[in-house]
């Protein structure tokens, strides 16, 4: 069912048609860039569940039984995220591969993963952010390294990107806010160590989980309104200065006063 909404925005973002819609805007784009660099060329309907795709190339948004193609692909990441995060948290390699297997054979979660839908992509940034962080807690002890950077930057990543496709992403970022919190108290109660040292965790940790985050989805909303410039069904939702900017629309170069 959802597959005749989220093909079809993907199909508006390769003909650059504008829309409206509740979720914010990297899951849309992703599926669009997806179908556009497969050769899709947006112009098959959408108009109901259960519809042919006959001659339009859909594979690359969606993918069929064993082609790990985009969303199939990052569903099929889940599991390896899946193995890497419980192995870090458990050192137990038994308990790693369970999880792994899982995830493997749940019917729901390979099902979910080979349509045109928002939640393997979702998944994929949740469980990403998570795995992230659990890497990053496990740099503690080298703090400022190479790869204590790179996973606390990864995981900033991650929850813009989980952020981006549906607002339950805030559900991790809650998560990674109280594992920061909880780090932060932790080395606040550290004798050993200076405020001004401490102040560089902070400094690091606002950069990286506050800052980065919020620069990326605020990116996002950029890239999704530049590349949407044809008017579409989502034009009403705008003021008429808005529209005015919109290709076909009625008001489109027109001067509107303030």
């Amino acid at each position: 069912w959802d597959e005749t909404h989220f093909g079809k925005m993907g199909s508006y973002y390769i003909n650059r048609t504008f829309f409206f819609d509740v979720h914010p805007p990297l899951g849309k784009m992703l599926i669009g860039l997806a179908g556009y660099l497969s050769g899709y060329d947006g112009t098959f309907p959408f108009q109901k569940p259960g519809d042919r795709y006959e001659q339009h190339n859909y594979i690359g948004m969606r993918g069929v039984r064993l082609c790990r193609l985009f969303c199939a692909f990052l569903g099929s990441c889940l599991a390896p995220f899946a193995y890497l995060t419980v192995l870090e948290l458990s050192k137990s390699l038994p308990a790693a591969l369970l999880t792994a297997f899982i995830l493997i054979f749940d019917t729901g979660c390979i099902t979910l993963s080979q349509y045109i839908l928002l939640d393997p992509i979702l998944m994929f940034f949740l469980m990403g952010a998570v795995l992230s962080m659990v890497k990053c807690n496990s740099c503690a002890d080298r703090p400022f390294s190479v790869s204590w950077w790179f996973w606390l930057s990864l995981t900033g990543v991650s929850l813009a990107g989980a952020m981006g496709v549906k607002f339950v992403g805030l559900f991790v970022v809650l998560l990674v806010g109280l594992n920061t919190v909880y780090d932060l108290w932790d080395l606040l109660g550290n004798l050993s160590l200076s405020l001004v040292m401490f102040g560089k965790h902070l400094l690091a940790r606002v950069l990286c989980l506050i800052v980065l985050p919020l620069a990326l989805y605020t990116a996002m909303f950029a890239v999704h309104f530049a590349v949407l410039n044809r008017s579409g069904p989502g034009d009403g939702f705008f003021s008429s200065a808005f529209q005015s900017q919109l290709i076909g629309n009625n008001l489109h170069n027109v001067s509107v006063p303030e």
